[in-house]
């Protein structure tokens, strides 16, 4: 349950996309009971995760959560993530439902797989904020 400190969940992020970075600051902003913790792909705990997931640490082409002992993947994921915000983000998760899975992954893959090409990429991982790094697992 969002807001219980004992069931935070986890999402690994690509630490040097800026699209996935982005996502990460609009998390932040947007749980203020702190219910999301980070981990950059880069990291060991990122690759431990990706690993969990069946995901291939060195060529990651997915968004990762971890929540409640289930890893959910690319669309799945982000519905989650957009059901456990405050309004009007569920509505966004009602909106992908109407979308079938395999077409909504079809369009995640797509933009994952060019997301350095089509959003840019940073030399360094994301750093957060110095009242945010709690948050982020090395």
């Amino acid at each position: 349950m969002p807001g219980d400190p004992q069931s935070r969940a986890i999402i690994v992020f690509d630490g040097v996309c800026v699209l996935c970075s982005h996502w990460v600051k609009f998390l932040i902003k947007r749980d203020p009971s702190r219910y999301f913790q980070f981990a950059a792909m880069q990291s060991d705990a990122g690759r431990d995760l990706l690993t969990q997931a069946g995901l291939d640490p060195d060529d990651p082409s997915s968004f990762v959560l971890v929540r409640d002992g289930a890893i959910l993947r690319q669309t799945d994921a982000i519905a989650a993530v957009l059901k456990s915000l405050q309004a009007p983000w569920p509505a966004a998760a009602f909106l992908m439902s109407l979308t079938p899975r395999v077409v909504r992954d079809w369009l995640y893959l797509r933009i994952a797989r060019n997301r350095y090409h089509l959003f840019g990429q940073c030399d360094v991982c994301y750093a957060p904020a110095p009242a945010d790094r709690d948050r982020f697992i090395l």
